[in-house]
């Protein structure tokens, strides 16, 4: 079995990498190659919350499991709050085959799944970028979509204003022009993202301009909520997996509201492989509903295994 520690992650990689890898595995969720297994997670108190994101990947010959969670209180101890591990397994043996650090991992797939929602989805046009949420993840959201769209500038709005000054510096690392705004400046965003971790929405139907594109990173868990429900009745509505998407995502509200239906949502991996529709004109609002699967998770830990192996970083053990 090999070991791949956090600390190595980082110079192994970067975000072209984990764009291909979710890609390839949201195409082989639409082929039916690869499928997630129910989540569990589970509310320690205090805010902190535990659980286990797995799945298998035919195409990919992984099998595993991400076991992981938020624990508020990391920042007094100064380390991140998000803290997982990935198990990779052999899927026809069983046979234990990688243990890796899932920190750094979590941001770059998140960041990849919402890059290919954008790169998707979003007018070719884009221009300027909405950000909704400055926290740990933000970074990693900001630089992903920049990779796929030449966007001019950065608005960003977040519930503790003191936070943004730091997304603004990422922003000028990039060469954008950035301002924190109130929320109804969002209506000037030709893409917005979401990524906040609030039990109430933030994001209002009437801050979203037709033709905009949404990728809504934030609600993984039952009771989350980003946007109005409004907003996703409005839109066309993308993601990561349906089932998880009415349960504990986004929908889960628009549902319960009577909104919306199952049927109307689209898993991205149907638009990567040509199998459904994409934005049809540049008055659409599409909105992806960025729930996480544990199938990102095993293919972003795969790939950088791979690359483990062949820096000679990769430590071997017996088990």
């Amino acid at each position: 079995m090999y070991i791949v520690p956090e600390k190595e992650i980082a110079a192994l990689m970067g975000p072209e990498d984990a764009f291909v890898a979710v890609e390839q595995v949201f195409a082989a969720m639409a082929h039916a190659d690869a499928y997630n297994f129910p989540v569990i997670r589970e509310a320690l108190g205090e805010g902190r919350q535990y659980g286990f994101k797995s799945g298998l990947d035919r195409a990919g010959s992984v099998l595993g499991v991400k076991a992981g969670g938020y624990f508020p209180g990391n920042v007094e101890r100064n380390i991140p709050n998000h803290q997982s591990n990935v198990y990779l397994f052999d899927p026809d043996s069983g046979r234990p085959t990688a243990m890796v650090g899932g920190n750094l991992l979590t941001a770059l797939r998140t960041a990849a799944a919402q890059a290919i929602s954008v790169d998707r989805l979003a007018r070719i046009d884009a221009k300027v970028l909405g950000m909704v949420g400055a926290g740990h993840q933000a970074a990693f959201q900001l630089r992903a979509a920049a990779r796929v769209r030449e966007f001019d500038k950065v608005i960003a709005w977040n519930y503790h204003p003191d936070m943004l000054p730091k997304l603004g510096e990422v922003a000028a690392e990039l060469g954008l022009p950035f301002e924190a705004v109130e929320l109804d400046r969002m209506i000037e965003a030709d893409v917005i993202v979401t990524i906040t971790s609030s039990p109430a929405a933030s994001l209002m139907s009437a801050h979203v301009s037709a033709g905009t594109h949404l990728a809504c990173m934030g609600t993984d868990t039952i009771g989350k909520q980003e946007v109005e429900p409004a907003l996703l009745a409005r839109a066309k509505v993308f993601t990561d997996e349906v089932a998880q998407s009415i349960t504990l995502g986004e929908a889960q509200h628009a549902i319960a509201s009577g909104l919306i239906n199952e049927a109307d949502i689209t898993p991205i991996g149907d638009v990567i492989i040509g199998a459904a529709k994409g934005r049809s004109s540049d008055s659409d609002i599409t909105l992806f509903d960025g729930t996480g699967v544990g199938l990102q998770d095993l293919a972003v830990a795969s790939a950088v295994v791979d690359l483990a192996k062949k820096a000679g970083v990769a430590i071997d053990v017996d088990v």
